[in-house]
């Protein structure tokens, strides 16, 4: 069966944590009623020495609790600032879906504000 994407949704802007050592959604995907893929980056530019954030990328394998799929702690200035998230497809099947968060925490330095932009692609068949 053919499959084609049937809408694309962006997701922009920046995330700045309200204070220190709390963990901020960046973006969260939820609930969707048809299986789709989601992409996208975190600009960590404006980090400088002193300043540490952790990013953790979480999702529903069983539609039902958040599992941790990667974390990664970055410290001080980066020379390339650019976090990727590769594509992962959220499958819905039996009423649940695959949902999809990424958060950011920094736990040390000043607080920071981060770009990001994401991409979520509906898919649909023929």
């Amino acid at each position: 069966m053919p499959v084609f994407i049937q809408s694309k949704t962006p997701y922009q802007g920046d995330v700045t944590p309200s204070a220190l050592n709390t963990e901020t959604t960046v973006i969260e995907i939820t609930n969707q009623t048809d299986d789709c893929i989601v992409e996208g980056y975190i600009s960590l530019r404006n980090l400088a020495s002193g300043d540490t954030v952790v990013i953790t990328e979480y999702i529903k394998v069983d539609g039902v609790n958040y599992d941790v799929y990667a974390q990664v702690t970055y410290s001080g200035a980066q020379t390339e600032p650019v976090v990727r998230f590769h594509a992962k497809t959220l499958i819905t099947t039996g009423g649940r879906s695959n949902d999809y968060k990424i958060t950011i925490k920094q736990t040390a330095g000043t607080l920071r504000s981060f770009p990001y932009s994401f991409l979520k692609e509906l898919m649909g068949t023929i």
